[in-house]
């Protein structure tokens, strides 16, 4: 009989908390990486790379968002912007924020939802 280490499960694997991949910080060392902002793989890692980093360098081939990232690598939202931080400071990865000075919100729409709920 094989000895499994006491960190491993067999149903689901490495049994790891989210945190200690981020080693228990809560922000990174650069500006917050927005929900909506758009990620992008940048330059070939220099070295080894976390499972989590290899992942997120897979997936950012082609643009995607940090709230999609989160949800492929089924990582809460805080700790996926704890790693891109970390990659955004190693050159691995780019990152493009919506406009600051554009609206999220169209002032046409709001009121045609407005208009909706009051014929309701």
């Amino acid at each position: 009989m094989s000895e499994t280490p006491q960190w491993f499960d067999e149903d689901a694997g490495p049994v790891v908390r989210p945190y200690a991949l981020i080693r228990g910080r809560t922000r990174s060392s650069g500006a917050d990486i927005d929900l909506v902002a758009t990620v992008r793989a940048g330059a070939e890692p220099p070295g080894e790379l976390s499972p989590e980093q290899a992942l997120i360098l897979r997936a950012a081939q082609s643009p995607i968002s940090l709230a999609d990232l989160a949800v492929e690598l089924d990582l809460p939202v805080g700790v996926v912007r704890v790693l891109l931080g970390d990659m955004r400071d190693h050159g691995l990865i780019s990152v493009t924020s919506p406009r600051a000075g554009r609206s999220r919100t169209n002032e046409r729409i709001l009121k045609e939802v407005i208009n909706g709920l009051r014929a309701l």
